[in-house]
């Protein structure tokens, strides 16, 4: 028992504390993205419903610092609509002639700014908790959509026995179920420009799926690289068969 027990141990210590801590999170809702899939394909009135719900919701504490208001063009927008996006931001720019910096509207060529001039900043605004750029968050967790879209929609009160500390909320898909953000949507969160249903699992959808395109905006690029690479390999093959035939067929 005592050889068993040592294993155990030294095992342990080749296991990450936030593998250890995520063990007690509930798996994920299994929902079916369209752009799952080797044909799957963005929906974009979905993202661009996204967009907005990262615009009212998301966006006063996390950033999306990898996206441009130009890569806004590629969800369906035209040029004046992400024109018109940009210039409700204020963007620092400069020196000018003077050496000065000065503000001035957003334009296409801008990236997203971040809600916080700094990390302690981030932090002060949220009890501390440092709000994660959501840039990337679709492939930096594990479940990717299914785990973010289950964290959005699943707040719930604790079960008795155990204690929320004040700033604190319950989530049993959250690594520890206790997480500090507050939860973000509700039913009719957002009046959607569309006229969409906006159910909090619609909402949840809608934002998840954006999230999705701006972690891969070239996701569609790769799929249709990868059919075209498929085909010209099982083309290659047939021909190359043929012509193994054609050489070898006087030997037999």
């Amino acid at each position: 028992m005592r050889k068993y027990a040592l294993i155990a141990a030294f095992a342990a210590m080749f296991v990450s504390p936030a593998a250890l801590a995520a063990a007690d999170a509930a798996a994920p809702k299994e929902i079916d993205w369209q752009h799952d899939g080797v044909f799957g394909t963005f929906d974009r009135a979905s993202i661009q419903r996204g967009l907005q719900v990262y615009r009212e919701v998301c966006s006063g504490c996390h950033g999306l610092k990898y996206i441009a208001f130009r890569n806004l063009l590629e969800i369906g927008l035209n040029e004046d609509q992400a024109k018109a996006i940009a210039a409700d931001y204020t963007m620092m720019d400069g020196p000018n002639a003077d050496g000065e910096m000065y503000e001035r509207a957003g334009k296409l060529s801008d990236y997203m700014p971040a809600p916080f001039d700094n990390e302690n900043a981030a932090r002060a605004s949220n009890n501390g908790a440092l709000p994660p750029d959501l840039s990337l968050i679709v492939k930096a967790r594990a479940g990717a959509e299914d785990y973010i879209y289950s964290l959005l929609v699943g707040y719930a009160d604790a079960p008795s026995g155990i204690s929320v500390p004040d700033g604190m909320s319950y989530n049993p898909y959250f690594s520890g179920h206790l997480i500090a953000m507050a939860p973000p949507i509700d039913d009719e969160a957002v009046d959607y420009i569309d006229g969409a249903k906006n159910s909090k699992e619609q909402i949840a959808k809608d934002v998840v799926s954006f999230l999705a395109w701006a972690a891969e905006p070239t996701l569609e690029a790769r799929k249709r690289m990868g059919v075209k690479v498929v085909l010209y390999l099982i083309i290659l093959t047939l021909v190359l068969y043929a012509v193994k035939r054609k050489v070898w067929a006087g030997l037999h």
